[in-house]
C-alpha cells in the first residue's frame, strides 16, 4: 500500500509531494488514516534548517492530527481499528514503537514515532489518543501540540492563581490556548503581545483583555498602566532571546515566573543578568506544558469544545496536501496563524 506524503528532502526548500510504501506493522504500530494535519512552528525550523545539522534527511514531518484507525501491529491493546483518534509527539501510554522507515524511490524516507503530513500514517501506540468523541474535527488537531503545551505550560508549570497578571509574547496557536487556560484560570489581567494586529484580534477573543502590537506600541507603558509596573506570570510563546530579556524585566520581584515554550533557532543562546535571580525571579523550561496525555487529554478537549466558536477561527484556513508548501509559505509570512491541512 502507498500513501501520498509531503517529504523533506532538502532544508531550506519546498518540501516534496511524492508516494511513498507503507511498511508492514510492527510490534506496537498503528496504521492511521490521517483527516487532518496541523503544522507547528517546530516544522518551520526544520524545513528553514533553524534546527542545526538535520541527519535523518529526507524525512516525514508533522506532530498534531485526528484521523481514524486502520489497521494494528502486533501487541497493540489502548486502540482498534475504526476508532478516532488524535495523534501528539508526545509519549503516553502504551507501546514505543520507534521510528519508521518508507519505502521510495528504492532507497527510503525516515520517519519518528509519528508524523502527519501524509494521507496515511505508521504511528507508535503510544502517540495516539482516543477522545470519545464520535468525530473529530480540524479544532482538535490541537490536542496533538498547541493545546497541551500552551495550557499545559499555564496549569501545569507557572501554576497561575486567580488574579495573578499575565503576559503571553507571541500569539501563535501556543500562545492563544495559553490564553484560553490563563481566563479559565482567571488571570486578570491577561496582556498579549505580537507584531501581527491578525493574531492580536484572534488573541482577544481567546480572552486577553490587553494586547500590544510591538511594531506601534509600548509594552512597558501598557504594563505600567495596567499592572502597576510588573508582571506575575509570563509566557514566552516566539522564540526570542530578546523577547526573554524584555519579559524578565517585567516579571515581579519575589515571585515572578515565565516559562520559555518558543523554539530559537540553533545556536541562540540568552545572556541573562544575575541580578534577576537575585530578586526572587524564575525562568523555566517545559516538555509540552508537562502534559501527561493519558491524564490531561480530556479536559484540554473540554476546553477545546466549550469555546468551539473561539478555536474554530484558530483551524478556519483549510489546505490541501498539495498545497502544503503555499500553508508553510502562509505561516512564515504570519498570514496564517494555524494553518490545517485536509488530507482527503
Amino acid at each position: 500500500m502507498k500513501t501520498l506524503a509531503a517529504i523533506l528532502v532538502q532544508t531550506k526548500n519546498p518540501l516534496v509531494l511524492d508516494e511513498i510504501e507503507i511498511p508492514k506493522l510492527r510490534k506496537g504500530q498503528i496504521l492511521v488514516k490521517i483527516h487532518y494535519s496541523g503544522i507547528c512552528g517546530t516544522q518551520l525550523n526544520e524545513i528553514d534548517g533553524k534546527k542545526g545539522e538535520d541527519k535523518w534527511l529526507p524525512h516525514c514531518l508533522g506532530h498534531e492530527a485526528v484521523g481514524t484507525v486502520c489497521d494494528t501491529g502486533p501487541g497493540v491493546s489502548r486502540m482498534k481499528v475504526d476508532d478516532n483518534v488524535v495523534l501528539t509527539w508526545l509519549r503516553g501510554e502504551g507501546i514505543d514503537a520507534g521510528g519508521v522507515q518508507y519505502g521510495w524511490r528504492k532507497s527510503v524516507v525516515n520517519a519518528g514515532p509519528v508524523t502527519t503530513f501524509q494521507q496515511y500514517a505508521v504511528v507508535s501506540e503510544s502517540r495516539v489518543f482516543t477522545t470519545g468523541s464520535s468525530a473529530l474535527t480540524d479544532m482538535h488537531v490541537l490536542m496533538g501540540c498547541a493545546a497541551p503545551t500552551g495550557m499545559g505550560a499555564v496549569r501545569n508549570v507557572l501554576r497561575v492563581q486567580k488574579g495573578n497578571s499575565f503576559l503571553v509574547f507571541g500569539s501563535g496557536g501556543v500562545g492563544l490556548c495559553a490564553i484560553s487556560m490563563a481566563r479559565k484560570l482567571g488571570a486578570n489581567p491577561i496582556i498579549a503581545v505580537d507584531i501581527s494586529d491578525e493574531r492580536l484580534k484572534l488573541a482577544k477573543s481567546f480572552g486577553a483583555d490587553i494586547t500590544v502590537n510591538l511594531t506601534s506600541e509600548s509594552i512597558a507603558d501598557v504594563i505600567a498602566n495596567h499592572c502597576g509596573g510588573t508582571i506575575d506570570c509570563a509566557v514566552e510563546a516566539c522564540g526570542s532571546p530578546t523577547a526573554l530579556n524584555d519579559i524578565l524585566g517585567f516579571l515581579r520581584p519575589q515571585g515572578g515566573k515565565v516559562v520559555v515554550i518558543g523554539n530559537a533557532a540553533d545556536g541562540s543562546a540568552v545572556t541573562i543578568p544575575s541580578v534577576e535571580f537575585n530578586m526572587g525571579k524564575s525562568i523555566l523550561g517545559t516538555w509540552g506544558g508537562d502534559t501527561k496525555p493519558d491524564q490531561d487529554f480530556s479536559s484540554y478537549q473540554k476546553e477545546i469544545e466549550r469555546k468551539s466558536e473561539v478555536f474554530g477561527q484558530l483551524t478556519s484556513e483549510k489546505f490541501s496536501l498539495e498545497d502544503i508548501n503555499v500553508a508553510i509559505d502562509k505561516m512564515r509570512t504570519k498570514d496564517v496563524t494555524r494553518p490545517v491541512i485536509e488530507m482527503f
